[in-house]
């Protein structure tokens, strides 16, 4: 699992978008994906979870700007030479003596993510002064310095979040003089109401120290998982709730899904378009022993087809209607 190792992964191929696609062309190619391949939903889980990772990684560089940005800059050609370069600055652990470098699996992101958009490395103080060329006094070499602090990403599902979990993730140290590398499988514990950003810390699991000096800490900084259902503000959740005319117009009891499982709405009569409705304690934990709410936002969509029945009973409604929706009321 080495730099040269890493698998150009195409994000656009993978959320079936052209290159020049907007940001809500990407939205709902990935809802849409999303909603076929989540694992709660797919008939085939087997291959779901693999299926689904990999959507949510795409989406998770294309749909933010910066990301963005940098994938297009670099391309297909991000792990030549002097691209690689241009990124040595902040590698997995690099520093002073040529540590050890770091590489993930199991996180949740591809090889090729960590590599090209990881946070690798967190300098430590203690080994950055005595690391540094020209700053090493008589005796240096013999004084105990602290391992590097080292960085990856964890993507976190939003039933962790509320729940909690117990992880596996890889860590592979490859030592760039020999290239001799060891792997190391870690227990990582996700608390419940783990927030978005949060370092989860992995003491001593970052660069070993030298001359008898410390390890390191590993830090895994959280990343919620996109949901093709939710999105998330704070500790709430938001739901899109499409109803068809009628049923805003007449009312009707719909069945929305939580992170519970689903639960029964009634909407009233004269439901308009935006109007949310709460349902409390069904968002994520908020730190004080209580959780966020989910919102259900109301859409209204109309039929895009209509058999000669159909637009015969519209017809006549509109015939017979005095609504009027653009009279001042």
């Amino acid at each position: 699992m080495n730099a040269k190792s890493a698998e150009f992964k195409d994000y656009y191929r993978l959320l079936g978008v052209d290159r020049s696609a907007t940001s809500a062309d990407i939205k709902k190619a990935y809802r849409k994906l999303a909603r076929k391949f989540h694992p709660d939903v797919a008939k085939d889980k087997s291959t779901a979870i693999g299926k689904f990772t990999e959507i949510n990684e795409a989406n998770e560089v294309l749909s933010d700007p910066d990301k963005r940005r940098k994938y297009d800059a670099l391309g297909a050609d991000w792990n030549r030479p002097e691209q690689q370069a241009s990124r040595q600055d902040g590698g997995f652990g690099r520093g002073p003596g040529e540590p050890s470098e770091f590489h993930f699996d199991g996180t949740g992101f591809s090889s090729f993510f960590e590599q090209f958009f990881g946070n690798r490395g967190r300098s430590s103080d203690a080994f950055t002064r005595f690391g540094r060329t020209g700053e090493r006094g008589m005796g240096a070499e013999s004084v105990p310095r602290r391992g590097h602090d080292i960085e990856g990403n964890l993507l976190v599902t939003l039933g962790e979040a509320l729940l909690g979990s117990t992880r596996k993730i890889k860590l592979q140290r490859t030592d760039p003089r020999t290239g001799h590398s060891t792997m190391q499988t870690l227990r990582v514990k996700i608390p419940p109401g783990v927030r978005e950003g949060q370092l989860i810390r992995l003491a001593g699991k970052g660069q070993d120290g030298m001359a008898g000096g410390v390890a390191g800490n590993l830090y895994l900084r959280v990343k919620f998982e996109k949901h093709p259902d939710f999105r998330l503000h704070d500790a709430d959740l938001y739901y899109d709730l499409e109803l068809s005319p009628w049923e805003a117009v007449l009312g009707v009891t719909v069945r929305i899904p939580t992170l519970d499982g689903t639960v029964s709405l009634k909407i009233p009569a004269g439901t308009t378009a935006e109007r949310q409705f709460r349902l409390r304690e069904k968002g994520l934990p908020t730190g004080d022993g209580t959780r966020g709410s989910l919102f259900a936002v109301v859409s209204i969509h109309v039929p895009s087809h209509l058999t000669p029945e159909e637009k015969k009973l519209w017809d006549s409604l509109a015939a017979i209607s005095t609504f009027n929706p653009r009279k001042a009321s």
